[in-house]
């Protein structure tokens, strides 16, 4: 503990000797430890005769805090793409979202309902939330996030600023799954702001027993320090100002846990390009000497700090521009959603080399699409195949990470493997599938057995291929007759039946869909 005294007000460290610690660790080091004004350099430089020894994932390169100045060069380093590598970390992909929306001129069918508006004036990115609001943007934003991502997963949204984050807020839970509408607090706010109730929001998001609240809002104050492993996904809804920031954001997905193979980055306003960026897995930059006139580059000053006004901003609040839409308008909005996998160095890279990261190579267990086609219409040869690819160490749920991966999780496990054995062949919905097959499957049967696989068809468009599963006939029988007798009454002979159910599902998979 320090004391500052006297006139100078210079630290006081008491009846400490200079020399009287052997060893001092100093933890996030960036963040004061190098700054010529900080009480930590005071105190550094005061106990100057220990060994000290600075911790940072983010060191700082800039004039005044420059952590290599007062530090060194690392005796060790150790980076994201060790991490990675050695089974630490895990990796990631990006989805980038682009709108006819990102930027706007304002136009007389709009109506400005708070603020004064400038005629022809390009609002960019930069502006949303912070000089210019428009609500149905935002609401754009959070339905086609919802629209891409699973309902049960843990999420960080980053906002623009605390107001921003509360808009958010509202409309994730405006418009959240159905099966998530019972609990009031699936998404909610955590910023400075937010006090006690906003910490322990925290808290239960990082227990990983706990389900709710599933999703975060937050400006700046989640950037850093938080540990919750099961991060499946973060959500960029503003500018990443400094490759600091990015570092620090992306650090909030890469905690590994059971079952997680990989995050995504939801990135809605292009924040992907600081991957170029040479600090992204190596040291910063040595910091450039300017002339006084020279002002500092934009993001350098963005960084986040310790402490926080009132909007996050630093200085005096702006007066908000807030315009409605015309009514309709929103529905124009048109997005294209580009998928890209990326190495742990930064560096795009195509969905095979991904999943060899994942899962190494993956077997040979088929010739030809024609024999995978044969075998997986049939739930006894199916079976044997999945059970081979489980030794393999790509089983049903491997399978169903590279579903999500490539954005199928509404297609059959079919398709991922018809994926991975030809990346031309693009998935299809179960649906499309269904409808396709449907003529030919209901030819050959009677009123009474299509009612019944009318109802296989069902379940199987909804929970996915399980439901073809031997095992599962029984099931599908007593859900559709309540008891087996039932059943037995209502389509005659099972043996029968049984046949049906397997025979009907190599034309599930017999011709590829268009």
């Amino acid at each position: 503990q320090t004391f500052m005294t006297g006139d100078t007000q210079k630290p006081n460290f008491g009846e400490y000797p200079k020399d009287f610690f052997d060893f001092i660790i100093i933890d996030e080091c960036h963040r004061g430890g190098a700054t010529d004004e900080s009480t930590w350099k005071s105190i550094l430089e005061y106990f100057s005769p220990a060994v000290q020894l600075g911790l940072t994932a983010t060191p700082k390169r800039k004039i005044n805090a420059d952590t290599y100045d007062y530090f060194g060069d690392p005796v060790y380093t150790y980076s994201l793409k060790d991490g990675i590598n050695d089974g630490f970390l895990t990796p990631f992909k990006v989805q980038r979202i682009q709108s006819t929306l990102d930027d706007y001129v304002y136009t007389n069918d709009d109506t400005v309902i708070e603020g004064e508006v400038e005629e022809g004036k390009l609002y960019k990115e930069a502006d949303f939330n912070k000089s210019i609001e428009i609500k149905e943007r935002e609401k754009d934003r959070v339905k086609t996030f919802l629209s891409l991502s699973n309902p049960k997963e843990k999420t960080i949204i980053f906002c623009a600023n605390q107001a921003h984050a509360a808009l958010i807020r509202d409309f994730v839970n405006q418009c959240k799954d159905k099966s998530m509408m019972k609990y009031p607090n699936y998404c909610v706010r955590v910023t400075a702001n937010d006090g006690d109730r906003g910490e322990a929001f925290l808290r239960d998001f990082q227990d990983n027993e706990k389900t709710i609240p599933t999703i975060l809002t937050t400006s700046q104050k989640l950037s850093t320090g938080v540990d919750a492993r099961n991060i499946r996904n973060i959500v960029l809804l503003r500018p990443v100002n400094s490759i600091i920031e990015f570092k620090q954001i992306i650090g909030r997905g890469t905690r590994l846990f059971e079952g997680k193979e990989f995050f995504t980055i939801y990135d809605f306003v292009n924040a992907y390009e600081r991957f170029s960026d040479k600090e992204w897995d190596g040291p910063p930059l040595e910091p450039k000497v300017r002339s006084v006139e020279e002002p500092e580059a934009p993001y350098e000053k963005a960084e986040p700090t310790e402490t926080y006004t009132e909007d996050e901003e630093g200085g005096e609040r702006q007066k908000k521009v807030k315009i409605k839409l015309r009514t309709g308008k929103e529905l124009e909005i048109q997005y294209t959603v580009a998928t890209s996998y990326w190495s742990v160095d930064g560096k795009p890279v195509s969905l095979q080399e991904f999943l060899n990261h994942l899962f190494g190579k993956i077997p040979d267990l088929f010739k030809d699409e024609a024999e995978l086609r044969k075998v997986w219409g049939n739930p006894q040869t199916r079976k044997t195949l999945l059970d081979k690819l489980e030794k393999a160490g790509i089983g049903k749920e491997e399978l169903k990470i590279v579903q999500n991966l490539i954005n199928a999780q509404n297609s059959d496990l079919f398709d991922v493997l018809e994926f991975l054995f030809n990346a031309d062949i693009k998935p299809i919905t179960r649906e499309a599938r269904v409808m396709a097959a449907q003529a030919t499957i209901f030819a050959l049967l009677n009123d009474k057995q299509k009612e019944f696989i009318a109802f296989v068809l069902k379940k199987y468009i909804e929970s996915g291929v399980e439901e073809l599963d031997q095992e599962k006939l029984p099931y599908l029988l007593t859900s559709k007759y309540q008891s087996i007798p039932d059943a037995n009454n209502a389509l005659g002979d099972l043996a029968q039946v049984k046949q049906i159910f397997i025979d009907f599902q190599q034309y599930l998979y017999e011709g590829r869909v268009a």
